[in-house]
């Protein structure tokens, strides 16, 4: 059962590495390659390079998307702040009418606007 536990290890570890985040894909394994021809490992490294140039672009794609969730998220607060200071000013300007039609129907008639 631990020999069976020990040769998964690589497995293991590999799809631990591969849900964390995009790494380059690497060649075989060198003991494994003894075996391979000149055009065979040709091919495999240039299948690497394919495999690693792909997730590459899908790596630029998905950080460009996140940048414009970050970027909304910003444009989002500016604007609810941007909002509460409007609504802050008309709240005061607001107060300072109702003021002034106190003022007026009290008798104070320079308050009253003509």
């Amino acid at each position: 059962m631990q020999s069976r536990l020990t040769s998964c290890l690589p497995l293991i570890a590999a799809l631990c590495l591969a849900g964390f985040g995009a790494a380059p894909a690497l060649a075989c394994n060198p003991d494994d390659c003894r075996g391979l021809s000149a055009e065979e490992l040709a091919r495999d490294k240039a299948e690497i390079e394919r495999l690693n140039r792909e997730q590459l672009r899908h790596v630029r794609a998905r950080d460009a998307e996140y940048v414009r969730g970050w970027q909304a998220r910003r444009d989002h607060a500016q604007a609810l702040t941007d909002y509460e200071h409007s609504r802050a000013d008309y709240e005061r300007r607001m107060a300072q009418w109702r003021e002034a039609v106190r003022r007026c129907e009290a008798g104070e008639y320079r308050y009253c606007a003509g």
